[in-house]
């Protein structure tokens, strides 16, 4: 199994390379160059497993065994879920009025990208551990994304962590998430931007390639492949809880709802229909709706600022991953999907072709919620089942209330719950629902912090350079400290 970049400019990679990369040095994305194709015996079999059983056979399909060999990919892959509440790590709650919510949120820091991020982890201390090589981690978040990411990697002695995050736009927990971890490897920065306006000097600093080269630079946004790859399981999940047997003629088809920001997890849904797997996906946005006017009209622009909305960690405008959706459904056309983000990069305003445009509004259906719509499915959902939504899952369940007859009764349909409703309070009470706050998220609030403030106008990307290149050169000493043979006889006398 080999990556590519979806725009075609740069030479293959094995996993190694594409995990240890975030963008591809010509501003694609990695994609396997082939995507395995699973056959009905393969999908009886795999109906049986658990959900980590379920991610070790998508990882065994994306990874070399003489990358990491599979008995050593299993016991990295327990090790990830070993903190997890849940004895399933993901559960499925089955509501009224046939309300099906798939529970992602069940690892540390009560969000789906626990799930991920904390395989994707284990595979760099791997690698890491066999080079003695040290790595910059940079991350931009919207809300989830920077604390799963701080908790992957926190304390591990050859990784720093950068982080950046929009100043007010997180809620006061998922801050408090971030800034409360005081490991030395780790870095964050409270910015005075919106989500997109951060990813700015991170991908300038990625396009630089020396100097990516330079710091060991690489990414645990969702551009980096190993977090899509662990969430393709999710569907496999999905499928396999909500589908009544598959001893029909004709597998049944589940339809499964992805709230959906950067995009990420709903290119995870198309990878897992392309495998073979029978299902419909809706991408739910809130009112930041681009990828909700790219599949009904097929207008990929901008349109204003980023909207502040309950659902905070889907406040984006330019979802990168549709890059890899477009590279996906084109054909792997990396000509045409080159020339599709240049001219969005430039104009930011992009209208598919026709043909493109076919293809992705028969892959993905999509809605777009209010916080009003928001407010009215976690009340319903309460009313129903006693049951607490984040506003990120209700803007799934907004679909669900919205479209209870639309896919026939058949068809079962399944909710992704990417987060706890215990991390937006606010939301909870302006749904005029008494939130129900755990022990640990409790503690947060009387916690050290540390943090650096960067303003609106100081030079962002001067910043993380010179933050970035101390860390590195620092390590460098430390390394050619370790590695001279008095202090291997020292350490040897010890």
């Amino acid at each position: 199994m080999e990556y590519i970049s979806t725009r075609g400019g740069t030479g293959a990679v094995d996993f190694e390379g594409a995990l240890f990369s975030g963008y591809a040095p010509d501003g694609g994305l990695f994609m396997p160059s082939c995507i395995p194709s699973l056959d009905r015996p393969t999908l009886q079999q795999w109906s049986h497993l658990s959900y980590p059983e379920l991610v070790k056979e998508i990882c065994f399909l994306f990874v070399k065994p003489e990358l990491i060999p599979r008995r050593t990919l299993s016991d990295l892959i327990d090790r990830a879920f070993s903190k997890f509440r849940h004895k399933d790590i993901v559960h499925l709650s089955r509501l009224k009025n046939g309300l099906n919510v798939l529970e992602l949120w069940h690892g540390v820091t009560y969000a789906f990208k626990d799930l991920s991020l904390s395989c994707t982890g284990q595979f760099l201390q791997y690698f890491l551990e066999k080079k003695q090589k040290h790595i910059s981690v940079l991350v931009g978040t919207s809300g989830d994304t920077g604390s799963s990411a701080i908790e992957s990697v926190r304390g591990q002695k050859n990784v720093d962590i950068f982080v950046l995050l929009p100043k007010g736009l997180c809620t006061q927990i998922q801050e408090l998430q971030m800034t409360t971890v005081i490991e030395d490897n780790v870095h964050v920065f409270v910015v005075d931007g919106n989500s997109d306006e951060i990813d700015e000097p991170i991908k300038e600093l990625f396009a630089d390639v020396d100097f990516a080269r330079r710091n060991n630079l690489m990414s645990l946004n969702s551009v980096n492949w190993s977090r899509i790859m662990v969430q393709i399981a999710h569907y496999f999940y999905a499928y396999f809880q909500c589908t009544p047997t598959l001893d029909s003629t004709t597998l049944p088809v589940v339809e499964i709802v992805v709230p959906t920001g950067g995009g990420g997890n709903v290119t995870a849904g198309c990878i897992a229909q392309k495998m073979g797997l029978p299902i419909q996906l809706v991408a739910a946005v809130n009112s930041n709706d681009i990828i909700h006017r790219t599949v009904k009209d097929g207008d990929f622009s901008l349109s204003g600022r980023v909207k502040a909305t309950l659902a905070s960690a889907m406040d984006i405008q330019e979802p990168y991953n549709v890059e890899r959706i477009l590279w996906l459904l084109s054909g792997s056309d990396s000509h045409l999907t080159k020339t599709l983000m240049e001219q969005f990069t430039v104009s930011k305003s992009l209208k598919l072709p026709e043909g493109l445009h076919r293809k992705v509004s028969e892959t993905l259906r999509s809605c777009s919620a209010s916080d009003e719509d928001i407010v009215q499915a976690m009340q319903r959902c309460w009313e129903e089942n006693h049951y607490l939504l984040c506003p990120h899952s209700a803007v799934a369940a907004h679909y669900h209330y919205s479209h209870l007859d639309s896919c026939g009764s058949s068809t079962p349909r399944c909710c992704l719950a990417p987060a706890s409703a215990a991390k937006f309070q606010d939301a909870v009470l302006r749904a005029g629902l008494v939130p129900e706050i755990p022990p640990e998220i409790t503690a947060l609030t009387a916690m050290e912090t540390r943090s650096t403030v960067l303003q609106r106008g100081e030079d962002w990307a001067r910043v993380l350079r010179d933050r970035i290149t101390a860390v590195e050169q620092c390590w460098g000493k430390r390394g050619a400290a370790l590695t001279s043979p008095g202090l291997q006889g020292v350490n040897g006398q010890a």
